[in-house]
């Protein structure tokens, strides 16, 4: 290790540099002689510091090579000098052999315990050359192969090992084993890896199936040997601190992990089916930035409209659609783009997604009675001036905020309906009066996820006969630019679409609307009442693939239901 002097030019170095500041270093200083870390890894954690910057002062002050690992061949025979168990633990990785020489790349020169150990496996020399612990980490997972595909392919047993493990019918112990753990921690690192919003593993009579939600469409993976259901099972549960006794009830728990100096939360659920329990785990970055409007895929016109709706002094704003399309996400927006410090903020979620700066964020306990209704009334109490609501679900929570609309309050939440006119007849079959909603709707933005073009492999092409006949039939036909697909590349791991973006219709609500409210008309009259003034979803997708951004098969699939994926 480095010593406790070493580390100090290290700081030093780092605050000569202008990479941080003489309190930001005596603060990393304080919590390294508490903790024993590294000096480097608690400027990481503070926040101080990228790991490139601690990697290129080491590099200086102990004059060695920082090696770019992406662009660098490692020869077979230099890995096979160190075994991968001690590679992934001291995290090095042998670059190459000359003469008695082995050269070595290192987050941590200077260990001479590493050293001398290598010296021994190895009897050569050892060279140090240093990168960054993410770049080891990546370049180990390439060189050794370290994939689910290749470790479940180690794990399927013979007839005779099938019968063997038969015998192991303690589940705890079996969750315990390092294959096991090391598998759970493999799917779900390989998942996040992949972009992977949820990860199923899903039991069958002869099989267990492994998926991965991509972009929002769901991927098979090399599934796992079923005789290790229980304990793949059993490990998550332990994980997200759940009762692995119970088999035969729905159960609901999370994970909290690190991935790449990013926090991770994962939300378990787990259902009993008649071949064992299914598990799904939903995979949300913690530290991942808030989108922007131009990032979501909402013109700049729409967005100032519905920033001026927010911008009121009381209000509801209601983002509808089914699950997963993005909702919460675009209410975040809507709050990073109304935060000032003369404003109270709160929300109140299931759970909370992103981390917003200023604002007071609760999760909903419904075990311990804490819902989204009781929780709404004592934030009422906490003298806000903004609102969120995760999702309204019943007449409760609808009535509490309606009526905190009408009493000073800008409230913002979520429903499910098929578009934004459905809003107003999903609260009055609720049990809400028509004419609160009349008096504190201000406006509904019903949105969908597409799947965006990979910019990597996008070409220029016609479109097939069978999708000219869907658009002719909506009357809906492409103009004489050009049309693009994604031809598939590595990037987009040949699907050639990589990322997502909203299709958006957002309903104003003007005096005549507010009419037709109170009148209680239908969701149908209301919205042929807004049609002129309104940019439905299906025209927002037919002018997004037209200038390129998705194709018209994925709109003609998401926006009407219809299976053109490719």
């Amino acid at each position: 290790m480095i010593g406790i002097r070493e580390r100090l030019r290290i700081g030093e170095m780092l605050m000569r540099r202008g990479t941080v500041s003489a309190d930001q270093l005596s603060e990393a200083l304080e919590q390294h002689r508490a903790t024993g870390r590294r000096l480097g890894e608690c400027l990481l954690e503070l926040g101080y510091v990228s790991e490139d910057s601690v990697i290129d002062a080491l590099a200086e002050q102990l004059r060695l090579e920082r090696v770019e690992l992406a662009r660098l061949e490692v020869p077979e025979a230099a890995t096979q000098t160190v075994p991968l168990e001690f590679v992934r633990r001291h995290r090095i990785l042998p670059l190459s052999l000359q003469n008695s020489t082995i050269r070595i790349v290192t987050a941590d020169p200077g260990n001479r315990q590493v050293v001398e150990d290598i010296r021994l496996l190895t009897g050569l020399e050892v060279e140090e050359t240093v990168a960054s612990e993410k770049e080891i980490r990546a370049k180990i997972s390439e060189c050794y192969q370290i994939t689910v595909e290749r470790m479940i392919e180690d794990l399927h047993p013979t007839k005779t090992d099938a019968a063997d493990r038969e015998d192991l019918h303690d589940v705890e112990l079996m969750a315990s084993e390092p294959t096991v753990v090391n598998l759970v921690n493999l799917i779900i690192s390989t998942a996040l890896r992949e972009r992977a919003s949820d990860i199923h593993l899903v039991p069958f009579d002869d099989s267990l199936e492994l998926r991965y939600r991509v972009d929002g469409l769901l991927r098979i993976q090399p599934p796992p040997p079923k005789h290790l259901h229980p304990a793949l099972v059993s490990r998550i549960k332990i994980m997200a601190d759940m009762n692995i006794a119970e088999r035969f009830l729905p159960q609901d728990g999370h994970i909290q992990i690190q991935h790449r100096a990013h926090r991770v939360d994962i939300r378990v659920g787990t259902m009993p089916t008649i071949y064992g329990e299914s598990v799904v785990m939903r995979l949300l970055e913690k530290d991942a930035g808030v989108q922007n409007f131009e990032e979501l895929g909402l013109d700049r016109e729409r967005a100032e409209v519905m920033m001026q709706l927010v911008s009121k002094s009381y209000g509801i704003f209601l983002a509808t659609g089914p699950t997963g399309c993005g909702k919460t996400t675009t209410l975040y927006s809507l709050l990073k783009g109304t935060y000032t410090p003369e404003k109270k903020i709160l929300t109140i979620e299931d759970p909370v997604e992103y981390e917003l700066k200023g604002v007071a964020q609760i999760s909903v306990r419904p075990t311990r009675g804490f819902t989204f209704a009781t929780g709404l009334r004592a934030i009422l109490r906490q003298d806000p001036d903004v609102v969120m609501v995760g999702e309204i679900r019943d007449f409760e929570t609808a009535e509490i905020a309606i009526r905190a609309a009408l009493t000073g309050h800008v409230v913002f939440s979520t429903l499910h309906t098929n578009d934004a006119a459905g809003a107003v007849t999903r609260l009055v079959d609720m049990g809400i009066e028509s004419f609160l909603i009349s008096s504190s709707l201000e406006g509904v933005l019903a949105q969908r996820l597409v799947r965006r073009i990979c910019p990597h492999c996008k070409r220029e092409g016609p479109l097939s006969d069978s999708t000219l006949y869907k658009l002719e039939t909506l009357g809906m036909v492409p103009g004489d630019g050009p049309c693009y697909y994604g031809e598939g590349c590595e990037e987009c791991s040949h699907t050639g679409y990589r990322g997502r973006m909203g299709l958006f219709e957002l309903l104003v609500i003007n005096p005549a609307l507010r009419d037709l409210i109170l009148k209680k008309r239908s969701s149908g009259e209301i919205k042929a009442a807004a049609a002129k003034d309104m940019i439905t979803i299906r025209e927002d997708g037919f002018r997004k693939a037209a200038a390129g951004l998705t194709t018209f098969d994925e709109v003609l699939r998401v926006a009407l239901g219809e299976s053109f994926a490719t």
